[in-house]
């Protein structure tokens, strides 16, 4: 059981990154497996505000195109999207009790981190080293991983 984070997805989605073959490869095989793998809309969202920027690209993706990504990312059958549970505010009060320096952008990623915690899946594939700020998880380069 694993999360893949936002820059998986964007890597898969666009051709230019150097990242590109290892990441959509990896996507090809989660979306085919049998075993569960997940994600959560704000990874989504996230993925839509990244690859849709130009700033970030100098060419970036029409949201139309990069909807049609996600479209078949959702079309997985093994891809479970992870919500809040009833416990949501407790799992995030002792993790932001436990990681007392989160503030500002990395907020989001702690959205992503106690979304996990919540639902006991520690393993998050990415190349986002600000992960690894997150004792409970474990943090898998996409690029090196097996």
């Amino acid at each position: 059981m694993f999360v893949a984070d936002t820059n998986v997805l964007v890597y898969a989605a666009h051709a230019t990154s150097a990242e590109h073959e290892r990441c959509r490869t990896l996507l090809e095989t989660w979306r085919v497996q049998s075993m569960p793998w997940y994600a959560t809309w704000g990874i989504f969202y996230e993925f839509l505000r990244v690859t849709t920027h130009t700033r970030v690209f100098r060419q970036p993706l029409a949201i139309a195109e990069a909807w049609r990504f996600l479209q078949a990312v959702l079309a997985s059958p093994s891809l479970q999207i992870l919500v809040h549970t009833g416990r949501h505010a407790d799992v995030a009060a002792q993790t932001l009790a436990e990681v007392p320096a989160l503030r500002g952008n990395l907020l989001h990623d702690a959205h992503t981190a106690i979304l996990m915690r919540e639902h006991s899946i520690r393993r998050i594939v990415t190349r986002d080293a600000d992960f690894h700020r997150f004792p409970f998880l474990d943090v898998v380069d996409p690029l090196t991983m097996a």
